[in-house]
């Protein structure tokens, strides 16, 4: 099976085209060589791809006929992903703290909200 169908029966990708995409950028590696999506993927390959940040490490244990639903995938692939990988994406998210610098561009409409909880409300000020 070719290795871009392969990675989208597993569900890695939801479509083949980005299954495809992902082996053409050079995310996909089969043996630790880079491949192409025509390449055939056998049992017992190692399969390392990059997708959100994470390097993932699967060993093929057996080909799908088609695409398999979310609780068989195992039969088909061994996760071997280092926990390291999941505890830095981890460490990703607590790092974007602020998702833009400060004094750049517009407020959103979140930060507007955010500033104008701080400010008082100058009609209850007159009032008193």
């Amino acid at each position: 099976m070719r290795i871009d169908k392969y990675l989208w029966c597993i569900r890695y990708y939801k479509t083949r085209t980005l299954a495809t995409t992902a082996c053409k950028k050079g995310q996909v590696r089969i043996n630790n060589d880079q491949v192409k999506p025509s390449r055939d993927v056998y049992p017992q390959d190692i399969v390392e791809l990059r997708k959100n940040q994470i390097n993932y490490r699967l060993k093929v244990n057996d080909i799908p006929e088609s695409r398999v639903g979310a609780k068989l995938v195992d039969l088909y692939r061994t996760d071997t992903t280092p926990k390291e990988q999941f505890e830095a994406q981890e460490l990703l998210k607590y790092s974007k703290d602020y998702y833009r610098k400060k004094g750049v561009g517009r407020p959103t409409k979140k930060d507007r909200r955010d500033i104008d909880g701080y400010t008082e409300d100058p009609l209850f000020d007159e009032e008193e």
